[in-house]
């Protein structure tokens, strides 16, 4: 039993991602929030056609909720960075506002400022 328990710790652990560091190329747009609202309004739309109907209105709609989106103005920020294995990589950030050649921290598909940076804006507002 107990060798099951440290098994079960070892695989959760190694399984865990951590932070990896990545550089701030260019900010782009990203519409990940008008194509699932799209998708979902034509999947249901197309869902008089049936199965077929429902697989075709989810896929029209997404490509029209992401224009939509994206003609209205709402995009939302996303930034393409290159990470320390030479990787590039667009990845959403809407909280934070960074700039081209930041020091980044990457976990799963979100961004954040590294622990440094932030200790050194926090100096500069003394």
């Amino acid at each position: 039993m107990k060798k099951l328990g440290t098994l079960a710790l070892t695989l959760t652990l190694l399984a865990a991602g951590g932070a990896h560091a990545a550089e701030v190329l260019e900010e782009t747009k990203d519409q990940t929030s008008g194509k699932s609202v799209g998708s979902m309004s034509g999947m249901m739309v197309g869902a008089i056609g049936g199965p077929i109907g429902m697989l075709v209105g989810a896929g029209i709609g997404a490509l029209f909720g992401g224009e939509a989106q994206d003609a209205a103005g709402l995009s939302e920020r996303a930034y393409k960075v290159r990470t320390a294995d030479g990787e590039e990589k667009v990845l959403r950030s809407p909280n934070n506002e960074l700039v081209v050649g930041e020091q980044v921290e990457t976990r799963g598909n979100r961004l954040y400022r590294e622990a440094n940076t932030l200790a050194d804006a926090r100096d500069s507002y003394r």
